[in-house]
């Protein structure tokens, strides 16, 4: 994880420092409160402050980051309401990419869900957080490519780090993530061509994660 802030190449150096910066909060190697300069970030990336000041701004709306002026930048504390919020609304948006893409959907999609879902199980098998996380994201991407509707994927886009931020350290791969059975009926239903299904399922996938978020101990 500590690579993830090693010095990058001078190529797209702002979107570069943007996901390393956003993978570095994700997962924690920037902790939820820590303050941060972007002087020193920008040291640790071998950039200059531009491009880090502009993926700050980009984090920042993306409710990553926060600031006050003439004080301090720090790294947004984890808020359960908040999360929950955010979850809510990609659930919509994933149920609406299943409304979309299931009619539009080819042999080749459900095969890659179905081995995105192989690669998502073998990963929960040995508690590979990252591997699952990136398992899931590729199977749930393949309706959200097919819905053809980029507000749905830029909603998600959004959205879904700061739900990452706390499926990550309250719930590992256990409670953090759909299980594999649930992805396997989302796959059935898709390749069934039975887009009320694969709505329903999806509702469920989102619903179980929601019910995670509730009564935590942390909230204010």
């Amino acid at each position: 994880m500590a690579s993830l802030l090693a010095p990058v190449g001078r190529v797209l150096l702002r979107d570069v420092a943007l996901d390393r910066l956003r993978t570095a909060i994700v997962t924690g190697v920037l902790a939820p409160g820590e303050v941060i300069k972007d002087a020193e970030l920008a040291a640790r990336l071998g950039l200059s402050v531009a491009p880090v000041r502009a993926a700050l701004a980009r984090l920042a709306d993306e409710g990553l980051v926060e600031s006050k002026p003439q004080s301090r930048t720090r790294v947004t504390p984890l808020v359960p309401a908040k999360v929950r919020d955010a979850a809510a609304v990609v659930r919509a948006m994933h149920e609406l990419a299943a409304r979309e893409a299931v009619p539009r959907l080819v042999e080749d999609d459900v095969a890659a869900m179905r081995a995105a879902n192989e690669r998502f199980r073998a990963a929960l098998a040995v508690a590979d957080v990252d591997s699952a996380t990136e398992a899931d994201d590729d199977l749930h991407g393949v309706l959200l490519a097919r819905c053809g509707n980029t507000a749905v994927l830029a909603t998600v886009e959004r959205f879904t780090p700061a739900i990452r931020r706390l499926e990550r350290q309250r719930f590992g791969t256990d409670g953090g993530h759909p299980s594999a059975e649930l992805h396997d009926r989302l796959i059935a239903a898709c390749a069934a061509a039975d887009a009320d299904a694969a709505v329903a399922t999806t509702t469920e996938i989102w619903t179980a994660l929601l019910s995670e978020l509730e009564d935590d101990p942390r909230e204010p």
